[in-house]
């Protein structure tokens, strides 16, 4: 019997007509899995997981390979997006035990949950052999079996332990991390580390504060190479906007297809920054198509964004996206063809698959089916610098092979809202809405395309931000995913209440509303009470959570900001509007359990990082008392010229809700800008002129 029918997870519904008799991450199951005296097999995996999908064809929805599962053990299917927790636990182990991790993930564990032998994707020749290797160990060597199951939990918790060195945060850490990524950088193909090559979003935040802080033209550098190759290569979608999970190349040019929420959110943050900051017009695209694609592809009308999608289409990697020379003169013309093919370097070659040997079908269509070698589109030429007619024919040329592109298989997505992912969109296109109101452009067309993608924008995050607050908050604790509307059961993490309270904190900051500092309060008193360590530190999970064979609390940021990471932004952020310096302090301490691993392993505490340059420069606290907070100028100066972490209010005097525009007057009836700074306050000003010396 599959129990996977109910389940609110896409990933666990691809799994529901499986011949395997799978049953959810519950009680129940392990339950039964003493009951039969049997091992439990768990299978972690996410929807838009390739080689998961490859696994599921070859072994899940085998009668066969069902029959051997169903007959020696319980087997368990988890969504590791939506139990991080349960994946945070395992995935330790099965690093542990192999060295390496990925999904899927394939453990097998006593009764209790004790893991003993893991591993990730097994052809269906070897699962076979594991399932039973493993069924006669349990049979026959039981003692060994839990001798090793002990040894893997005694690791794990190790690993997972909080406590430890603790250092404050300092500049001259942040300075030996800068350098750090300046040494690993890679010169020649931008980013860091070799194939396959993964968009590093946080480094480059915290590398743009650097910049900020410090005046180094070394962390620019490396972000404006490491942005242009990302968005010039095939990692980024050149028709419709967004980024693709990772290379699998070093030069950024065949991606793994998937699109993920969370890399699109900090991606934006990049582009939005590094716009800000230089002007710069690739930046501003980019920025601007990354938003339009979370607005256009993710979002939920009335509800959250959706979470990914898909890196295939049916069962086709980069169906959807390749195309081959003849599709390029089929849609667009034998000139406009020939051009598209130069600018996006689409051969007869091809750079995702080998032409095919001589004889065979080489043809295909504009529906991409065909077995001509197919190349991934990058941005060959440069067009945001190029003549105003190279710009007209570039775009004409890209709303031609989009609506083309429109008519073939598309991928599925996964529309599970998950609550610390939708977080970080929220904050990514609030600080997007902020820099356009800014930033302005003598191009008219893209001037009114711009517009166009920011009132969207703004729908979409207020929809997902009232979602989190209507559906996910329960009884004033976070749950971490909900689909269609309903909420599942999993309780949300500490990156969930993190990036949730940050993402509170920026709309407040975006809509002068008291109800998301409110709110944002109310979740990190959360964490606070059952997420914090001794030592200063957090847990993943709370201390009323469901107990695991390990209680996780890895400081260390990857895919996503850690949630140690993020909680302590949000601390900072939240600290700064309200005035209340013990959620400051919380920050600060928090901090420093990572601040011994900032200056090692920089690649893996960029957001922790990206915090510590916001503390360290004070962060400024910036209100303006005005009765024009969208068009005043003392506004679009305060957004500007914003040195790294600060928080920008603006609104009238004593407006409920707002602690920055508290008892702070217009000077003559003018608009008046308060600048402060680590809760230490300059002189009012009236004038741009003046604000800006005050933030330079």
């Amino acid at each position: 019997m599959n129990r996977l029918a109910q389940a609110t997870s896409p990933y666990l519904l691809q799994h529901a007509d499986n011949p395997v008799d799978w049953w959810p991450w519950c009680d129940e199951a392990f339950a039964e899995a003493k009951r039969r005296d049997v091992p439990v097999l768990i299978s972690v995996g996410y929807a838009a997981c390739h080689w998961c999908h490859v696994m599921a064809h070859e072994s899940f929805e085998d009668e066969t390979v069902g029959a051997l599962v169903n007959a020696g053990f319980v087997a368990v299917k988890v969504d590791r997006e939506e139990r991080p927790d349960v994946d945070a636990v395992y995935m330790t182990a099965t690093q542990a035990m192999t060295g390496q991790g990925g999904w899927p993930m394939t453990v097998f564990a006593t009764p209790d949950g004790t893991p003993f032998f893991c591993g990730t994707y097994f052809p269906k020749p070897n699962f076979v052999r594991l399932l039973e290797s493993v069924g006669t160990a349990w049979r026959e060597q039981r003692e060994a079996v839990l001798r090793q199951g002990a040894a893997v939990v005694e690791a794990i918790g190790g690993a997972q332990a909080v406590g430890g060195p603790t250092a404050p945060l300092t500049a001259g850490l942040l300075d030996a991390a800068a350098d750090q990524l300046a040494a690993e950088y890679d010169e020649t193909n931008a980013g860091f580390g070799g194939a396959p090559k993964f968009p590093p979003h946080m480094n480059l935040l915290f590398l743009l504060r650097h910049h900020r802080r410090t005046g180094s033209a070394r962390s620019l550098e490396i972000v404006r190479h490491t942005a242009e190759a990302m968005a010039r290569g095939g990692l980024h979608d050149q028709l419709a906007g967004g980024f693709a999970r990772y290379s699998v190349d070093a030069h950024w040019t065949v991606p793994h297809f998937e699109k993920m929420l969370y890399d699109n959110a900090l991606l934006l943050r990049v582009y939005t920054q590094l716009w800000r900051l230089t002007g710069d017009p690739l930046a501003r695209r980019v920025a601007r198509d990354t938003a339009r694609f979370l607005a256009d592809e993710l979002h939920r009308p009335g509800g959250g964004f959706a979470s990914a999608l898909d890196a295939d289409t049916d069962g086709v990697e980069g169906l959807t996206y390749v195309w081959t020379p003849a599709q390029l003169v089929a849609v667009l013309g034998e000139d406009d063809g020939r051009f598209a093919a130069d600018l996006f370097d689409v051969t007869e070659v091809g750079t995702f698959e080998p032409r095919p040997a001589a004889g065979s079908d080489g043809g295909a269509d504009a529906t991409g089916h065909g077995t001509a070698g197919t190349s991934v589109l990058r941005l060959a030429r440069d067009v945001d610098d190029a003549d105003p007619e190279i710009r007209d024919r570039w775009r004409s040329v890209v709303g031609r092979l989009l609506a083309a592109r429109d008519t073939r298989p598309q991928p599925a997505r996964d529309d599970k809202v998950v609550a610390a992912w939708n977080g970080l969109a929220i904050t990514a296109l609030v600080e997007f809405l902020q820099v356009v109101a800014v930033r302005v452009t003598s191009d008219d067309e893209d001037a009114n395309l711009m517009d166009g993608i920011a009132i969207v924008a703004d729908g979409a995050l207020r929809d997902a931000a009232t979602h989190l607050a209507d559906v996910h908050l329960v009884d004033g604790r976070l749950r971490r995913a909900s689909r269609d509307g309903v909420v599942g059961e999993p309780a949300g993490v500490l990156e969930d209440y993190g990036c949730v309270a940050e993402a509170f904190c920026a709309l407040h900051q975006l809509t002068g509303e008291g109800r998301w500092l409110e709110l944002a309060g109310g979740l990190l008193d959360v964490a606070l009470a059952r997420f914090a360590a001794g030592d200063g530190g957090f847990y993943d999970t709370a201390d009323d959570a469901e107990r695991l064979v390990a209680r996780p609390a890895d400081p260390t940021d990857n895919a996503t900001p850690s949630g140690r990471s993020a909680i302590a932004a949000a601390l900072t952020a939240y600290a700064a509007l309200s005035g209340e310096t013990r959620y400051r302090e919380a920050a600060e301490v928090a901090l420093s359990t990572v601040a011994p691993i900032v200056g090692r392993h920089a690649r893996f505490t960029g957001y922790a990082a990206t915090t510590g340059e916001a503390l360290l420069s004070g962060p400024y606290e910036i209100a303006v008392v005005t009765d024009d907070p969208a068009g005043d100028p003392l506004v679009a100066a305060a957004h500007r010229h914003a040195p790294p972490g600060a928080v920008v209010v603006a609104g009238r005097p004593d407006q409920p809700g707002v602690p920055l525009l508290a008892d702070r007057p217009l000077l003559d009836g003018r608009p008046t800008a308060y600048v402060c700074r680590g809760f230490v306050c300059q002189r009012p000003v009236t004038s741009v002129d003046d604000l800006v010396a005050q933030l330079t």
